[in-house]
């Protein structure tokens, strides 16, 4: 009896909903809306300090009158110290040697800084280029010799920087960018670099 009375309940359900169905107006299907373009992900513009991204660099040095090498290099970006302006420590080495009739010179800079840039605002989400200047520190070493007589001697010397760039993000927690910079120093250098920097933020 029980059994009974849970079928005959059952199919008083079904049809019961079968009325609603056909008493209810079809509706009109709308058109599916346009996927939306997958956000870009960036660093922060607004003011705010803070450890925002860590990289790192590589590219080509060209120092006053001992001709180009490569460089390397560490940054941490470090927040916004205004609006759209970004702050940033970096370090970088690079180091030159030659060899000629017997006579040795090398030199060798080790560079620790801080710059600020300026992140321009365009119409592509995926490019943003920037400009930017900075001061630095640079250890110079340099070295001289004949066979039997070797001269060297290390300066420490304020640097300015000016540049700028552009970067582009490659994921959700990496940009990747490319930059110039000119540095005034006791030995000028033009450097134009690449690099990564991974987010800490997201």
């Amino acid at each position: 009896m029980k059994k009974a009375i849970i079928v005959l309940a059952v199919f008083v359900f079904c049809i019961a909903s079968s009325q609603n169905a056909s008493a209810t107006p079809a509706k009109t299907t709308k058109p599916a809306k346009a996927a939306k373009p997958a956000k870009v992900h960036r660093e922060s513009n607004s003011s705010g300090l803070g450890l925002t991204a860590l990289g790192v660099e590589a590219g080509l040095v060209d120092p006053e009158a001992a001709g180009s090498t490569i460089g390397f290099g560490a940054f941490a970006n470090l927040g916004n110290i205004a609006r759209d302006v970004r702050l940033s420590s970096h370090l970088g080495y690079w180091s030159k040697s030659e060899n000629a009739f017997g006579a040795e010179a090398s030199i060798r800079d080790i560079s620790l800084g801080a710059r600020a840039k300026y992140m321009f605002h365009v119409s592509s989400p995926k490019l943003q280029p920037y400009v930017g200047t900075g001061l630095g520190l640079h250890f110079f070493h340099m070295k001289a010799g004949i066979p039997g007589f070797t001269v060297e001697d290390t300066v420490t010397k304020l640097g300015w920087d000016l540049g700028g760039g552009v970067l582009t993000p490659v994921s959700p927690k990496a940009d990747l960018f490319g930059d110039m910079w000119y540095t005034v120093a006791d030995i000028n250098e033009f450097t134009m670099k690449v690099g990564l920097a991974f987010r800490m933020n997201r």
